[in-house]
């Protein structure tokens, strides 16, 4: 629907979140190859299959003997990983020294311990090899074109080092969605002490690294502000930010104010809005819209509220499941919490407490959770929600939103 006739009835907090992540999903980046190095964070564009059988060739599991026929055994040579082992020769009693790891030679028939070994005074080897075979057959771990990892898993270390395992230089991965930020407000100080009717600009600092930690890149230059308040100054902002964005996170601006510019900037540049309004405390009024781009592909705006902590509500209730869509991931999947003291509801409004969530995951409120404070945000694990129509009683069962902090840490 276009930005001029959209409703401002507030959508349910879990349908904003699904329409936000299916938007995303249906316009995920194109894909690229990147080296194993750069890939880390990615989310595989094809699904990752072996190049060649795992092991490729039949491997030692242990330092011993490989054997032929009955003992004493004639060592005729050892084999070290990282060399091709020639074949045992076609007759009984022969052996061949071999390390873990190394190929083991044509015609062994088994693979003698160097521990449980002993040698004759004649300078042959002798002993018992176990039962169950010593070595690993070519396929064992995983055949050749088997399918290993879907499309859509997440890159992490383990990722790359199978994807080593398995021969690969490079991988092919979706694109990372690319991120501005535009703060809105003539209100707003980029430095120094607030004062005299002017506060210092508490988001345009963080947002970047916000969105970086949810999957995004923003990069040097594409945080502008604060914007100057006119219809004008924010169309060019944004008309700029679509040149190389696939999405805009806008601060404030998101009422109908005198100096609310926003609505009518998405009107002129032909926005549509996907999300306009969501029934959730704090966060009134956030919103996301479509914005078609220079070359004719759309981008994505989120509107966030101008006061900090509601502003974080919004990123975490629409941005990060957009972006989780974009990534070419999964709809995200909260976590339950135990409470661990009460939180009051907010009538038909979802209700997101900022929570502090301890080692027995019992989730605590925090104070100084004003919509324009950030002081219990600084210190907290994440949102509790609070269902329409609900209070949150000790003891009970709720999900949670969890903050992207360092290494998924839980203050």
């Amino acid at each position: 629907m276009s930005s001029e006739t959209a409703s401002a009835t507030p959508i349910a907090w879990a349908d904003a979140q699904r329409v936000a992540f299916e938007a995303g999903r249906a316009a995920r980046p194109d894909a690229e190859r990147v080296a194993l190095g750069e890939a880390d964070g990615r989310t595989l564009a094809e699904p990752l299959v072996t190049l060649t059988d795992l092991p490729p060739f039949p491997t030692s599991s242990i330092d011993g003997y490989a054997v032929r026929g009955a003992p004493p055994w004639r060592v005729l040579g050892r084999v070290l990983a990282g060399s091709v082992a020639p074949p045992l020769p076609d007759e009984d009693g022969v052996a061949m020294e071999v390390a873990t790891g190394a190929m083991v030679p044509g015609g062994t028939r088994a693979i003698l311990r160097t521990e449980e070994s002993a040698t004759t005074a004649d300078g042959r080897i002798e002993g018992t090899p176990r039962a169950e075979p010593e070595w690993r057959v070519p396929g064992d771990e995983a055949a050749r074109g088997e399918e290993l990892l879907p499309a859509g898993t997440a890159v992490d270390p383990g990722v790359i080092g199978l994807a080593a395992h398995c021969g690969y230089d490079s991988l092919p991965v979706l694109r990372r969605p690319r991120a501005a930020v535009l703060v809105f407000g003539d209100e707003l100080l980029t430095g120094g002490l607030p004062g005299n009717g002017l506060v210092r600009d508490a988001l345009g600092p963080a947002l970047p690294s916000w969105l970086r930690r949810l999957g995004a890149t923003v990069d040097t230059g594409a945080v502008l502000g604060p914007v100057k308040d006119t219809l004008e100054a924010h169309v060019d902002a944004i008309r700029a930010a679509l040149d190389s964005a696939d999405l805009i996170c806008t601060t404030g601006g998101t009422m109908r104010g005198p100096v609310d510019h926003l609505h009518p900037a998405l009107r002129e540049l032909g926005g549509d809005y996907l999300i306009n309004t969501v029934a959730v405390r704090p966060g009134f009024p956030m919103l996301v819209a479509r914005v078609p781009g220079p070359d004719g592909r759309d981008r994505f705006l989120a509107g966030l509220p101008g006061n900090p902590q509601s502003a974080i509500v919004a990123l975490m209730s629409l941005v990060a499941p957009l972006l989780a869509g974009l990534a070419g991931r999964e709809a995200p999947r909260l976590p339950r919490v135990t409470l661990g003291a009460p939180v009051r509801g907010r009538g038909t409004d979802t209700h997101l407490a900022l929570v502090h969530v301890d080692r027995e995951n019992v989730a605590r409120p925090m104070a100084h959770v004003g919509s324009s404070m950030l002081r219990g945000l600084a210190g907290a694990s994440g949102f509790a929600v609070i269902p329409p129509g609900t209070s949150g009683e000790p003891g009970s069962q709720v999900d949670l939103v969890p903050l992207p902090l360092l290494n998924g840490e839980r203050r």
